[in-house]
């Protein structure tokens, strides 16, 4: 067999990305029964092993038998119940450009400043976003276990590690054949999840492997399979054009008529005379995902003191998203047939005779990473070892529009009839509508190769409490990036699609050091720091102090200090300019535009109070942005109150200085009129014409700005043993943002941010059966009292049966009693999806067999 020995266990491991570890234990080795050491494992946030479970950090593991409890089929799913996940995560949706992306955001700081480790080593960022990594390219069957730091680790990792660091490691542990089939049936039309798995693991005298393939999927989901999607969808671009008021009238008014011309499937008047188009009809909320991998881990010893690993994996993910056909602001010219009127028109028009906007995305992440481990002296381990990771990713969007090309043919008359009649959309001929389409697309990349070397020294002298420990590493990465837009999109003339093409690389050297110093047997302290130089942007250095105090056997008190850093993204420093049209609030353009002020005017149309015009705004990059600088302060204190009950509390405080924030169009126009008082950065602004109406807002990314937050970690864990009932065990958890205060304005239980999340796992296993009970439990948010976002309830049941022959029978509900979100819109949705969801109840079952 295959077993652990002092030599492995006791190595130091590297991390890729920004120098880390991966903790590799080690082969058989005969040794006699006595003098047996205490085994040194690896903790997430220190890559020093110790002996000790719980560190001077706050690390919270997930463990293989929760995940499987949880009754989700991916990572991405299960990481949304975190209550460390204080504003949700973001998940595939359809109509995103970001449609198939599954993120991590720890403490509502954003996913780039979560930092994704898969065994220690950095994952690369997914190229439709650039900055954060995509959670739905890691398989759920690979997963051993998931660590979560919720410190600030930039003194061990380097960039991006200020919210926390989750951590990823896959199994290695396993001998035989094991394969599994689920299928999750949601009670809400659609979503419904598939699952298979199948993990093969030999162990031998010299090495072993563990090998496995998985394919996991889930269902659209249509928006008018909702419970509340028999609402019709409102929306002013459906067939209507804008008075000198400001406000949008259906065009049918222009000859006569408010019906002609929103008589169309799926158009229809609205009380206020408004020809609007119902998208809830056609649109999907959620894009249809399927994902495949296959991943294998392998190490063979080379001597009593040398090993070699590899680790390989590849995933591909594919999603297919609907959504509503696209919107168009065009300008008709005087005296045609589609504008009879003296006067130019500005109309705003769904183009659904050119059908919905389909898009298709198919993504790929291939890794491999190699190695050797082994002790070049008696108190001296050694890691070297190389990693390159691979992420493609391609998009194709059919349906969307030329807006040119529409312009062009809605002024342009043949005998008598416009090119492109707006007023009949469906009986245009499909010339016409071919021409004025396009098919998008994305080519995305994002490489990542990595060198690194790790050293770690003990007993290099003796304090009161032990030998002091030091490690020391070096490493060297090399960044390319790139997502290429078509021309059309590059060029700004598609209509219902953003954003440009960046591309860029960069190479990143870092070097750390680590040391832990056992003061007495009850006090120990570890200092660390980081120096890292990027070749685009500068250098940065990350310290980190902690401390560690065991009064009693039973108790643990620990604080730590560091400063971290994240580095500015490729696409942040090397993005083409993007347009977007956006609407603002500025009396001056309103009132250029034939807007009115004054009494008996609505406030939605009064210029001075409340009424919106549409401007053309551009988005570029800043080659000049710095990197963000980050402080945290950590406090806590583990209880063991009894051999059956455990308790924890931590409080943690991040303030991040130097944000990387992009400044918007209303921000901006703000700060050119004086309501704002901030100065505007360089490079961005709003150009005014001669009347005083916006010509253009160029927006773009600076430093500027301050974020704070202030949280509290609790948790409580009960085991109890009977030879009669069972065993019992019992989880709380609880997070609660106590702060959270975003340039001087506090956000803490406004909407999408909640005071607290929590859950509440029970488990019972006797003999061959178990049951799992949980619940999650998601505060009250809201920005105005009567439009709040109430507590959101879950309950997750799962009985399990184990056969004699080694199979499994798994069957379970999420969402028990069938509990929808609040309609609150948030985020251009009708309920917040990085909080929520609105599958209703789901019954699954699953198989499982090992051989």
């Amino acid at each position: 067999m295959f077993k652990k020995s002092k030599v492995s266990t006791a190595v130091a491991i590297a991390f890729g990305g920004s120098v880390g570890l991966i903790a590799m234990p080690a082969f058989a080795q005969e040794t006699a029964p006595v003098a047996q050491k205490i085994e040194r494992v690896e903790v997430t946030g220190t890559r020093i092993k110790r002996a000790d479970a719980e560190g001077a950090l706050p690390v919270t593991v997930i463990k293989r038998e929760e995940l499987e409890a949880s009754g989700s089929t991916t990572v991405a799913e299960f990481m949304r119940t975190s209550t460390f996940s204080s504003t949700g995560n973001f998940r595939p949706q359809s109509g995103s450009s970001a449609q198939s992306y599954a993120g991590i955001d720890l403490r509502g700081l954003g996913s780039a400043r979560t930092l994704v480790l898969l065994d220690g080593r950095r994952l690369p960022k997914a190229p439709n976003v650039g900055d954060s990594v995509d959670l739905n390219t890691v398989p759920m069957a690979a997963v051993e276990r998931i660590e979560i730091l919720t410190d600030g680790a930039s003194a061990v990792y380097g960039s991006d590690a200020i919210g926390g660091v989750v951590n990823i490691i896959t199994r290695k542990d396993f001998e035989g054949i094991a394969a599994s089939v689920g299928y999750t049936d949601p009670k809400v039309k659609g979503g419904a999840r598939k699952e298979a798995s199948v993990l093969v693991g030999v162990q031998g005298e010299k090495g072993r492997i563990v090998m496995g393939a998985s394919k996991t999927g889930r269902g659209m989901v249509y928006t008018r399979d909702r419970p509340w999607g028999q609402d019709l969808g409102v929306s002013s671009y459906g067939n209507n054009y804008r008075l000198p008021s400001g406000a949008y009238t259906a065009i049918g008014n222009l000859r006569g008529n408010p019906s002609i011309g929103c008589t169309d499937e799926n158009f229809y008047l609205t009380a206020g005379g408004q020809c609007s188009y119902n998208f809830n009809a056609v649109a999907a909320d959620e894009a249809q995902i399927d994902s495949q991998a296959f991943f294998a881990r392998g190490e063979t010893q080379i001597n009593d003191d040398w090993k070699a690993y590899v680790n390989a994996s590849t995933t591909n993910t594919s999603s297919f998203g609907r959504y509503a056909p696209t919107p168009a602001q065009l300008t008709l010219n005087p005296n045609t047939p589609n504008n009879p009127t003296s006067s130019a028109v500005v109309v705003r028009h769904r183009t659904a005779a050119a059908g919905n906007r389909d898009t298709t995305t198919d993504a790929w992440l291939s890794n491999v990473a190699a190695g050797f481990q082994g002790k070049i002296a008696k108190n001296i381990d050694l890691d070297v070892g190389a990693a390159y990771t691979r992420s493609v990713y391609k998009e194709l969007g059919r349906n969307y529009i030329v807006r040119p090309i529409l312009e062009q043919y809605a002024n342009e008359t043949r005998p008598g009839q416009p090119v492109y009649d707006l007023y009949n959309p469906s009986a245009n001929s499909e010339e016409v509508l071919s021409a004025i389409k396009a098919t998008t697309s994305r080519d995305g990349l994002f490489k990542q190769t990595d060198l690194y070397a790790v050293g770690t020294f003990y007993d290099l002298f003796q304090l009161p409490g032990g030998g002091v420990s030091l490690l020391a590493s070096v490493e060297t990465r090399e960044e390319q990036y790139a997502d290429i837009y078509d021309s059309l999109s590059e060029a700004g003339v598609i209509e219902g699609s953003a954003g440009n093409s960046a591309a860029g690389k960069r190479r990143v050297s870092g070097a750390a050091l680590e040391m832990v110093f056992p003061i007495t047997k009850t006090l120990e302290a570890s200092a660390a720091g980081r120096f890292d130089k990027y070749s685009d942007y500068g250098n940065d250095f990350s310290p980190k102090v902690s401390l560690r105090w065991q009064p009693l056997k039973t108790l643990t008190l620990r604080t730590s200090y560091g400063e971290g850093f994240r580095a500015p993204s490729l696409p942040q420093l090397h993005q083409k300019e993007s347009f977007s049209a956006e609407s603002v609030f500025d009396p001056a353009t309103c009132l250029a535009l034939g807007g009115r002020t004054g009494g008996g005017i609505p406030a939605s149309q009064d210029c001075n109070r409340a009424a919106t015009v549409q401007i053309d705004t551009y988005t570029l990059a800043n080659s000049a942005l710095e990197s963000e600088q980050s402080k945290q302060f950590s406090a806590g204190a583990v209880w063991d109150v009894t051999p059956a009950i455990s308790l924890k509390a931590d409080y943690a405080r991040i303030k991040i200085d130097n944000r990387i924030t992009q400044i918007g169009a209303q921000d901006l126009i703000d700060r050119s009129n004086g309501t704002d008082p901030r100065p505007i950065p360089a490079g961005l602004g709003v150009i005014r014409s001669a009347n005083g109406a916006i010509e253009r807002v160029q927006m773009g990314y600076a430093n500027e700005g301050t974020l704070e937050g202030h949280y509290l970690d609790v948790s409580a864990t009960g085991r109890w043993r009977s030879a009669a009932w069972g065993n019992f065990d019992h989880e709380l958890r609880y997070s609660n943002t106590l702060k959270y205060d975003d340039n001087g304005d506090e956000f803490r239980g406004t909407l999408g941010l909640p005071h607290y999340r929590a859950t509440l796992s029970n488990n019972w296993k006797r003999g061959a059966f178990g049951v799992s009970y949980n619940i999650n439990v998601t505060g009250r948010n809201f920005d105005e009292p009567e439009t709040a976002a109430g507590t959101y309830t879950t309950h997750d049941i799962q009985g399990t049966w184990t056969a004699p022959w080694g199979g499994k029978l798994i069957v379970g509900v999420v969402n028990a009693f069938d509990k929808m979100p609040s309609l609150v819109p948030y985020d251009g949705r009708n309920f917040n999806f990085y909080l929520y969801d609105a599958y209703g109840r789901q019954a699954y079952v699953r198989l499982e067999q090992k051989f």
